[in-house]
């Protein structure tokens, strides 16, 4: 069996309430947080961006685990915030950990399903033997444009999984889906993303979760009523609950692992925080369904069956402890924090 050993998640403290932006901007508040989902966001601290969520939430995987960081064969990090342009992040978040130096390393970017793909490779690599384990991260620091409506959702936060033999996942199947739909994009040296509205949703969002849903499920000969628990890449809360009931999933599948209400949209993290939020409270013998979602566009659907070995495993603080643990900021240090007053 080769799946997750182990995994683990980090969110920034802060948080600003969609009342808070929408205070600034004249905007609704009730209407945005009922057509968004989402009531409010994680912000990074000045010293935290991808390379510091990365190397947070791999120290809790490999502690979990009790795995010794020489072990690891692989370490790639999917995000579409890494700190450097030309440089990789996944060295970085490798030396914080001590793996020293004979490792296999790539920063992977996918918009959204930039770290799943990561699992997919690492899995890859630990059935064909060249690797004991290796290390997949989804981690992100969001970007939006002041007043667009991406800053009501882009959130922060991240989250790893080491993927080896001794699981307490499955990973039993895995199937993906892609194609050139230009839903979401920024150019080099663009400070923001741009986006095509109303676009984003049927033709990209939906029809890749449901191509990527139903191949796998084809693929192993499985329906919806199979899974305990579905995760949907989550860039609102609303496009989660609607993908889900279109596949015959429902919202009791899927209000596990459903965390973009409390966090935002943390991107490369957000599946992946889902994911984490579902192990936190699964149990031997529980499927579970997850399907990426990143734009320009493509989707990653993994069907994991848990094992005996996960109540092994040291859970706590689950995701919805580190969802408590906050601090409310205004928009004036929200904005200062996010680098959006430029000199």
């Amino acid at each position: 069996m080769v799946g997750i050993v182990s995994y683990g998640t980090y969110v920034p403290r802060y948080r600003i309430k969609v009342e808070e932006i929408a205070r600034v901007w004249g905007e609704d508040a009730e209407v945005i947080k009922r057509g968004l989902g989402v009531k409010q966001k994680a912000v990074p601290n000045f010293d935290e961006d991808t390379a510091t969520i990365a190397v947070e939430s791999a120290r809790e995987a490999l502690k979990r685990a009790k795995i010794d960081p020489k072990k690891i064969g692989a370490i790639f990090v999917g995000s579409e915030s890494h700190p450097y342009v030309v440089k990789p992040t996944g060295t970085i978040v490798a030396e914080a950990l001590g793996i020293g130096n004979d490792y296999f390393c790539a920063d992977l970017e996918f918009a959204c399903k930039a770290g799943t793909a990561g699992i997919q490779i690492c899995y890859a690599m630990v059935k064909a033997g060249m690797i004991e384990y290796g290390i997949a991260i989804g981690a992100d620091t969001s970007q939006s444009r002041p007043g667009d409506a991406l800053e009501y959702t882009a959130g922060a936060g991240g989250a790893c999984f080491i993927i080896g033999k001794d699981c307490i996942a499955e990973i039993e199947g895995t199937y993906s889906f892609a194609s050139d739909t230009p839903d979401f994009w920024r150019r080099e040296g663009q400070p923001y993303p741009s986006h095509g509205g109303r676009f984003t949703g049927q033709p990209a969002y939906f029809r890749h979760i449901v191509m990527a849903t139903k191949g796998l499920l084809e693929k192993l000969g499985l329906k919806p009523s199979d899974f305990k628990y579905a995760v949907f890449h989550q860039p609102n809360g609303k496009f989660p609950l609607r993908v889900a009931s279109m596949l015959g999933f429902t919202s009791d599948q899927v209000k596990q692992g459903l965390i973009v209400p409390y966090i935002g949209n943390t991107y490369s993290g957000s599946s992946l925080i889902g994911l984490a939020s579902v192990l936190d409270v699964a149990k031997p013998g529980d499927r579970i369904l997850l399907t990426s979602y990143g734009s320009g566009a493509g989707s990653d659907a993994f069907s994991l069956v848990v094992t005996d070995r996960i109540e092994e495993l040291e859970r706590n603080p689950t995701v919805f402890d580190k969802i408590k643990d906050c601090e409310y900021i205004d928009y004036g240090l929200y904005v200062k924090l996010m680098k959006k007053i430029r000199r």
